[in-house]
């Protein structure tokens, strides 16, 4: 039997989906609370820290939803963020490991068959 690579795709009910097709966008700060620097998404990220940010302190969701990882490559535990605002890493995360996320990619929508 073949081995598949890559990822496989994501399924989620909500109203919040980007549905097939649709948009992804999303805003993420430096500090808390919406400050600092700031860069815009509508694509994965395998490395927030890399060149965009030295870390995410909050988070705007326009468009979703969007699957963070705490570590780069899209591992570690993952969250679920739904559109709104998250001010504060403790507002998406119950994590005692780490204090920041290091990769995000949109989660999308499987059609049923």
């Amino acid at each position: 039997m073949a081995e598949r690579h890559g990822a496989p795709e994501q399924a989620v009910a909500g109203k919040s989906h980007g549905g097939p097709g649709g948009n992804y966008k999303v805003i993420l700060y430096e500090m808390e609370n919406f400050q600092g620097k700031r860069c815009e998404l509508s694509a994965e990220c395998p490395n927030l820290t890399d060149s965009l940010l030295e870390k995410v302190g909050s988070i705007q969701v326009e468009s979703g939803p969007w699957l963070a990882f705490e570590c780069r490559a899209f591992r570690g535990e993952q969250f679920v963020l739904e559109k709104g605002d998250y001010p504060r890493w403790d507002a998406w995360s119950n994590s005692h490991h780490s204090d920041s996320l290091l990769s995000l990619r949109p989660l999308r929508v499987v059609g049923w068959l």
